[in-house]
């Protein structure tokens, strides 16, 4: 195989292409008891046709340079804004779309079958700009969500700190209060878009230990004494930029917290449920697009004088992929109309769904990857990009580990 980002992109096209073409049942390259519009509604689907023509023509082409370059591809993503995908569950009158976050799980998946790596970002971006629609009054509403669901301007999330991930409620980041103005002081680590976006969601402590000293306040770039440490070199996840946030003597309007005092924590775990359905819907792009890529290379690749797609054991693995990955879709969109629905066991869902799913669409990219033997190690094919952009998955949003503590909490207190 010629080698290069450009051969990259045309496999990954390849994949999203043939997802595209076959959204529906019966129809050529998608086997139906795979297909991702089954049991949507007729809107829906054209949601998901929309997106999957936006993943195939805009961003798998590219996705291979964008990872190699490290390109954070700003005017792709603008013109992913000018479909609507900016602040897809954020209310119409700010510029947002006003879908369910069903809506939202069937766009995102779809739209990562072109770049994993791209879509993460656009989902945290969704979640900071949901969060703003949300706890934000009517001025802050109207000052950052238009902006910001156009992506003329970007946002970012910052909750983690160097030491504090997991156990998030005891974050270190102080905002000192005097009359309109809190001095901030602390510092983020791993933050999506750190340094080349404009907007940062802020959890920072205004009172005393634990969550309930945890208040939310929105920064812009430039404020004085907001700075960002060096761009992290990661593993994957290389289309969008990641670095710590710091501040130093950093004054904030108080016109600038979204909520009471005190709420913040509460806000951060509420955008974190619809955080964790995205992330987990695009873990499930990247497994439908490595299902097609293997189910390609299982029927063109010959060993023994045959092709592999003959080999039992390769057709029993393939079809432990396709059962993973339906298994995982139901969970996630399921989760998605609990939390919708504002149902009781909505977070708890949430957890489950980004749990066995991102877990188990790790697995899918893998075995596709072995499937494709030493090609698969190699940056010319697609799936190795996969895999290496949806096992921080299984860290981020809260790690699986936490999702299962989350889980195991729910069902001993009962």
């Amino acid at each position: 195989a010629p080698s290069g980002p450009g051969n990259r992109g045309a496999m990954a096209w390849r994949a999203a292409r043939l997802l595209r073409r076959g959204s529906a049942a019966g129809r050529r390259g998608i086997a139906a008891c795979i297909d991702p519009s089954v049991g949507l509604t007729e809107e829906q689907k054209e949601f998901q046709k929309v997106a999957l023509d936006f993943a195939a023509k805009e961003m798998a082409p590219h996705m291979a340079e964008w990872d190699e370059k490290e390109i954070f591809p700003v005017e792709t993503m603008r013109k992913a804004a000018q479909l609507g995908f900016g602040g897809i569950y954020v209310k119409p009158d700010v510029g947002g779309s006003g879908l369910s976050r069903l809506d939202t799980s069937v766009i995102f998946e779809a739209l990562s079958t072109g770049c994993t790596s791209t879509t993460a970002y656009m989902s945290i971006h969704n979640m900071c700009v949901w969060m703003i629609d949300t706890f934000g009054n009517e001025e802050q509403r109207r000052r950052f969500c238009p902006s910001l669901c156009s992506m003329e301007k970007f946002a970012s999330y910052c909750l983690t700190e160097p030491g504090s991930g997991s156990d998030a409620a005891s974050l270190l980041t102080s905002a000192q209060r005097t009359g309109d103005t809190y001095v901030l002081n602390g510092s983020k680590a791993f933050i999506s878009g750190g340094g080349d976006t404009d907007v940062y969601v802020v959890m920072c402590r205004t009172g005393g230990p634990g969550p309930k000293g945890i208040s939310c306040l929105v920064l812009e770039k430039g404020t004085p004494g907001l700075s960002f440490g060096k761009k992290e070199r990661k593993v994957g996840w290389n289309s969008q930029p990641t670095r710590a946030v710091i501040f130093e003597d950093c004054a904030v309007p108080v016109g600038n917290r979204l909520g009471a005092e005190g709420q913040g924590f509460s806000i951060a775990m509420k955008g974190l449920n619809g955080g964790r359905i995205n992330i987990a819907s695009c873990s499930l792009g990247a497994a439908h697009a490595c299902v097609l890529l293997a189910q390609e290379h299982l029927t063109v690749r010959k060993q023994f004088g045959e092709p592999l797609a003959n080999n039992q054991y390769l057709q029993f693995g393939l079809a432990e992929m396709a059962t993973r990955l339906v298994a995982a879709r139901l969970m996630v969109r399921n989760a998605a109309r609990a939390l919708q629905e504002g149902r009781e066991d909505a977070a708890v869902l949430c957890s489950m769904a980004k749990l066995f799913a991102t877990d188990e669409c790790f697995v899918i990219c893998n075995q596709a990857l072995q499937m494709h033997g030493g090609y698969g190690y190699l940056k010319d094919y697609a799936v190795q990009q996969f895999v290496r952009d949806v096992r921080v998955h299984q860290i981020l949003e809260g790690t699986n580990e936490v999702m299962r503590m989350i889980v195991a909490r729910n069902l001993l207190q009962g």
